[in-house]
């Protein structure tokens, strides 16, 4: 029997508005706590990567992400430890508001994943998109992915692998039918029930529900991921908020 919340604090609520914690861009450190996140990537220990707070366009609290980018595949992202289960913890609902300077050379994911490794990143951790194809490298995972190498490059699409219904790897059967905008915010929210149902809802309108789109059985953690395509070039993402809802396991 699943045992749901017993007591006042029964419910998990995690919030983090980004007014204040931050890693500095220089400091060479592999990881760091930002919140209640770990600051995590490959080659973060790069001089030009990091996590700092807006001060300037920065109204209620905006960390900015800067990814390296002395390598193909350098990334930067905020993950949770791998602390939810579906079938004990839903409905678990993970929302996020972005925005990026530009929308080149680069992918990024946020969502549920059971890959969340110091030095992971996107492509050949969780998943990658060229034209028009997916690779769904992560067994379980479940979120919203734009990749700048992706045929349709401005185009949020709505991912998943690992639950009872086979993670799609045609890129066009899961448009969203809305575009990231350069310098323009996107509310991200994904809501997941305990049969591993997902609902993908992009600007507070619902896009995507998939039936049995995350596995009920596997340890996940929430992961936002940046990750540069080639080189040269350091990418960032503006990070509003990240706030995550989710039922106490009382079976643990």
């Amino acid at each position: 029997m699943t045992i749901k919340a017993q007591s006042g604090f029964g419910s998990i609520r995690i919030f983090e508005d980004f007014i204040a914690n931050e890693d500095a861009v220089a400091n060479t450190s592999s990881t760091a706590n930002i919140g209640p996140f770990r600051l995590i990537g490959e080659t973060l220990t790069d001089t030009d990567a990091g996590a700092v707070t807006l001060e300037s366009d920065g109204l209620s609290g905006v960390i900015q992400l800067t990814s390296p980018n002395a390598t193909d595949n350098d990334s930067v992202g905020l993950v949770t430890s791998k602390m939810f289960d579906v079938a004990f913890m839903a409905p678990i609902v993970i929302e996020t508001r972005v925005r990026f300077a530009d929308l080149d050379t680069k992918e990024f994911f946020f969502g549920l994943t059971d890959v969340n490794d110091d030095n992971t990143g996107i492509e050949g951790k969780n998943l990658h998109g060229a034209t028009t194809t997916l690779t769904l490298t992560a067994s379980d995972l479940c979120g919203f992915f734009w990749s700048a190498e992706l045929t349709e490059d401005e185009m949020w699409h709505g991912v998943y692998n690992g639950g009872t219904t086979t993670g799609q790897v045609v890129s066009t059967s899961v448009q969203l039918g809305a575009d990231a905008v350069a310098g323009e915010w996107d509310v991200l929210r994904l809501e997941v029930d305990p049969n591993g149902t997902a609902r993908w809802y992009l600007n507070e309108v619902l896009k995507q529900t998939v039936t049995g789109a995350v596995s009920t059985t596997t340890d996940l953690a929430v992961a936002l991921l940046l990750e540069i395509k080639g080189t040269g070039t350091n990418e960032t993402v503006d990070v509003d908020y990240i706030d995550i809802h989710a039922n106490r396991d009382w079976n643990a």
